[in-house]
């Protein structure tokens, strides 16, 4: 088990869910994760509901807005990364091509966050922390290990990340088609050489650590999850599967490789 004391600037630092059914997630997620979930009031009949693991923080779930829901907004997972300067960002993430979505904003006193549009259509949010640092343990089951972004685009999506926060990207030697994303020296996500399409636009997919990869999809059926990628081997790394939950949120499962004794 890894405490997180201290934001890197340039990783991932959070992962929220916006949903259509805020409860039912919650049901869905603790079964299948063992989290707990703290709400806090933040307006009128809504919550903001942290997620747990050991009473540090993995995540986050919030009922989308109904203009979110009138404009087609589905239920997801939005990955946070973490700067020194949100309006800084935000202003060179715009002369890169990105989009604005939300301008940047102060969010009581943990800190100060925008929504951005990578050139490729892929939505994100940054955050510079002020008293929250946001994800607080990683390394264990139920937390965030890995993203990969699916775009249409993978090589200008290089160059953009890799000019806002600095991010090496490097083809893998398994697969040399698979660009690697490493964050000061440390191995954080991917770009694979994905086609999007309109019913599938740029996106990021976050991965979650699990002990029993077979175990964890039959959870999630149970539960009213759908398998959208069954399980896949990756050599010398792990398992992985893609899922759905019963709102519409997508996400993947990863068990890593155990070493042979």
């Amino acid at each position: 088990m890894a405490h997180v004391d201290e934001i890197k600037i340039g990783a991932f630092c959070w992962a929220e869910l916006s949903t259509t059914d805020q409860q039912g997630a919650k049901d869905f997620y603790t079964n299948l994760f063992g989290w707990t979930a703290t709400d806090l009031p933040v307006g009128p009949d809504q919550v903001y509901a942290m997620l747990k693991i050991d009473e540090r923080e993995v995540g986050a779930a919030t009922t989308l807005r109904s203009d979110q829901i009138e404009h087609g907004v589905p239920s997801h997972w939005m990955l946070y990364i973490a700067v020194d300067n949100a309006d800084a960002a935000a202003a060179k993430a715009k002369t890169l091509g990105a989009k604005v979505f939300v301008e940047p904003f102060d969010v009581f006193d943990a800190g100060r966050m925008t929504v951005l549009q990578d050139p490729t259509g892929a939505v994100f949010s940054i955050w510079q922390p002020i008293k929250s640092i946001g994800i607080r343990i990683t390394e264990v089951p139920g937390t965030l290990c890995w993203a990969d972004l699916m775009t249409s685009d993978q090589q200008a999506a290089a160059t953009f990340y890799r000019s806002l926060f600095g991010w090496d990207l490097e083809a893998g030697t398994e697969h040399p088609d698979y660009l690697h994303i490493t964050n000061q020296g440390q191995f954080m996500g991917g770009i694979p050489p994905v086609e999007t399409s309109a019913s599938r636009p740029s996106h990021w997919l976050a991965y979650f650590l699990v002990t029993q990869l077979e175990t964890s999809i039959e959870q999630a059926k149970k539960d009213g999850g759908k398998v959208l990628v069954p399980a896949m081997d990756i050599s010398k790394v792990g398992r992985f599967a893609v899922v759905q939950d019963p709102q519409g949120a997508a996400f993947a499962l990863f068990q890593l490789e155990t070493p042979a004794t």
